[in-house]
């Protein structure tokens, strides 16, 4: 069923790109990657949490990492949880590719920016990536900087395969790509470290303008591997040395765990709604 989903989004982008006029056709040239020297590169191996629905409380998990919602989470959360584990990097999570009706900067989207609902999430809706160039670009990039005012070591940009969904735009993969890669240069320009999540099909060409990778139910729907899918895959990640992280919702942690392991991908069984619940792999 997922496959027949994917072939008639497929279709219906295709559709929608040969009605469109000539100026949505074309993505913005896509600029060289911006390197940072000084972002944090997580280990191939990092233990980790993923915890979006609730801000963590003390005493917190004995891990690396932790991914936590970027306008929930206060400058004094952030800094509780590097001053409680020496060298622990705490990542900003912002959705880049959806607009969201409760967060505090939902007034500023302009109208021609939203697009359909995203299912089963009410009160949120699909962006014109296309429109980054203005008022868009405005919005993530303040986005990014409250991130680094309340001293987060790394981004992760949610909802950036906008492309293989029903959006309501003529979105196409070059669209994405420079979208994406301008995400990454603008976090790396903050001296931010950056993820890329999900997005599987752009990973050979956007390797090199993230520092790591995240992905939900990859194991789930065969497709973490350049061996599952053909051409890209997340052991790609990790021969450039690049961390993945991958969270399972459905799968019994007996079912993918040992595969992961072997990937060297850090993995985790989590709840939907990413409470505090967690099950790691290692």
């Amino acid at each position: 069923m997922r496959a027949i989903r994917i072939l008639a989004v497929a279709v219906l982008t295709w559709m929608a790109f040969l009605v469109a006029p000539a100026s949505a056709r074309t993505a913005a040239p896509v600029p060289a990657p911006v390197p940072c020297p000084g972002c944090w590169k997580p280990a191939l191996n990092t233990s980790w949490q993923w915890q979006l629905s609730s801000v963590p409380a003390e005493p917190f998990l004995n891990v690396t990492m932790y991914d936590i919602d970027g306008f929930n989470a206060s400058a004094a959360v952030v800094r509780r949880l590097h001053e409680t584990r020496a060298g622990r990097k705490v990542v900003c999570y912002v959705s880049a590719g959806s607009y969201e009706d409760w967060r505090p900067d939902a007034a500023q989207f302009p109208a021609s920016a939203l697009g359909a609902n995203l299912d089963e999430w009410p009160g949120e809706r699909w962006l014109d990536i296309r429109q980054y160039g203005g008022k868009l670009g405005q919005i993530m990039r303040a986005r990014m900087d409250m991130c680094k005012a309340k001293g987060f070591d790394a981004i992760e940009f949610d909802n950036v395969d906008g492309y293989t969904n029903e959006t309501g735009f003529p979105l196409t993969a070059a669209h994405q790509f420079a979208y994406n890669a301008w995400l990454a240069n603008e976090a790396h320009t903050r001296g931010l470290s950056v993820g890329l999540k999900n997005d599987l099909a752009q990973i050979p060409g956007l390797l090199s303008y993230f520092d790591w990778a995240l992905n939900e139910q990859c194991w789930q729907y065969d497709e973490c591997t350049t061996a599952q899918n053909g051409g890209y895959g997340y052991d790609q990640f990790v021969r450039a040395g690049k961390a993945v992280f991958t969270v399972e919702y459905e799968l019994a942690a007996s079912s993918f765990c040992s595969r992961s392991n072997a990937q060297n991908f850090n993995s985790l069984r989590k709840n939907y709604d990413l409470d505090a619940y967690r099950v790691a792999c290692r």
